[in-house]
């Protein structure tokens, strides 16, 4: 048995990622900004199957809590697991804010940028002396940084970031046996964005047509991504980005 963390894992994409690495055997220590209540519901759906789990608050923008943070990942551990580290880290906590360039505000950048480059980079930080060696690290990308749509500049910026940020991660964790990579998910109906792929038809039926798959993702497609690229099936896959997209604009 093996213990992830997995930030945002509350709803949406984190809750799937949640579920899938339970299914592989795993206990889960979950992360949810405001909504304890998600949180509390994932948490008996994990333990339906059989697995332990736990919750903690975290604002993944706000870096100056990270440290107190990491104290309370170790309390959990202990009280929880008797354990003093963990296995995975899946930096997924996230949102996504559309603007056109010329739209977009400073405070909109900002806010990406706390959440997706510094609050990764820095949470990272925090966390690393907790997991343990061999372990295995999951960094949240976009199919936006390999294809452009207009209005995604500054999102899809920040997870280029991402991006590279995993390849440094991969080489300077590299002596610690701990496997670092990307996964970047194409579009997926979930209440993203105002759940606009799942709930507008037009925008659903023009990616469908641009998928090689000839659908639109679900949930559940990266959910079981992630927990596979975080196993021991996937032990030599190392400072990869991984795009889950069912081949959408090839």
């Amino acid at each position: 048995m093996k213990i992830a963390i997995v930030t945002g894992g509350s709803r949406g994409l984190g809750t799937s990622m949640c579920l899938h690495i339970a299914d592989k055997g795993h206990d889960v220590l979950l992360t949810y900004r405001s909504r304890k209540d998600e949180a509390d519901a994932v948490i008996a759906e994990i333990e339906k199957k059989g697995r332990k789990a736990a919750a903690l608050k975290l604002d993944a923008g706000d870096s100056a809590s990270f440290a107190a943070f990491a104290e309370s990942v170790r309390g959990v551990l202990g009280e929880v697991w008797g354990r003093d580290n963990f296995d995975f880290l899946v930096n997924n906590a996230g949102i996504g804010i559309s603007a056109p360039i010329t739209e977009t505000t400073e405070e909109q950048f900002d806010t990406l940028y706390n959440i997706h480059v510094k609050g990764v980079f820095f949470l990272t930080q925090k966390l690393l002396p907790l997991v343990a060696d061999g372990g295995s690290i999951v960094n949240v990308s976009t199919g936006l940084a390999r294809f452009t749509l207009p209005g995604y500049a500054a999102y899809a910026s920040m997870k280029g970031a991402v991006e590279v940020l995993t390849r440094y991660m991969a080489k300077e964790l590299g002596p610690r046996g701990i496997r670092v990579n990307t996964i970047a998910p194409g579009a997926i109906e979930t209440d993203f964005e105002g759940g606009a792929v799942r709930d507008n038809e037009h925008i659903n039926a023009f990616i469908a047509s641009q998928t090689a798959l000839g659908r639109v993702g679900l949930p559940d497609d990266i959910g079981s991504a992630v927990a596979a690229l975080l196993s021991d099936d996937a032990r030599w896959i190392n400072g990869q980005r991984v795009e889950v997209s069912g081949g959408m604009f090839l």
